[in-house]
């Protein structure tokens, strides 16, 4: 029986093909794009796409040009000051009053300090509104000077 030779030769069809640099790169790219994709879609309600997180500075301008403005405080903490002209509906009761929150608009939700703002603001988003939170909250507001009602205990 005659003895077969190995094939020396370089491989040949798809996987020759997918030893080629280029083809390996648009590979890359391509399962990049998905990847990328996939991740967008799965970043929920934010259509409008406001960003996270915004200045007191920013919340201020917005709130000037009469953007819809959620403070997420307590009661108590409401009716010792808060920003005029914006509605109070206390984090723990958003779930259930969030029909109380206009849609179609951009909604700045505001705190105390800046971290249950974030909580609301990711409540909004997941109901598909376009909100983000101000970092520092009605305390940096006071301090920046911008209008508030009542005051502070010191």
């Amino acid at each position: 029986m005659p003895k077969k030779k190995k094939n020396t030769q370089s491989r040949s069809g798809l996987s020759a093909y997918l030893r080629k640099p280029a083809v390996q790169l648009g590979l890359l790219a391509f399962i990049a794009l998905v990847v990328y994709l996939i991740a967008s879609a799965a970043g929920g309600g934010n259509a409008g796409g406001m960003a996270a997180e915004i200045s007191v500075d920013e919340a201020y301008q917005m709130y000037q040009n009469g953007t819809f403005v959620l403070d997420v405080r307590t009661q108590e903490e409401w009716d010792e000051y808060h920003v005029p002209n914006t509605t109070l509906i206390p984090l723990d009761e958003l779930p259930s009053r969030i029909s109380e929150v206009p849609q179609g608009q951009k909604i700045v939700v505001i705190c105390r300090s800046g971290n249950r703002s974030d909580d609301g603001r990711d409540i909004l988003r997941q109901a598909g509104y376009d909100a983000t939170s101000v970092t520092g909250g009605v305390k940096e507001w006071y301090a920046k000077g911008y209008p508030i009602e009542g005051a502070p205990a010191q």
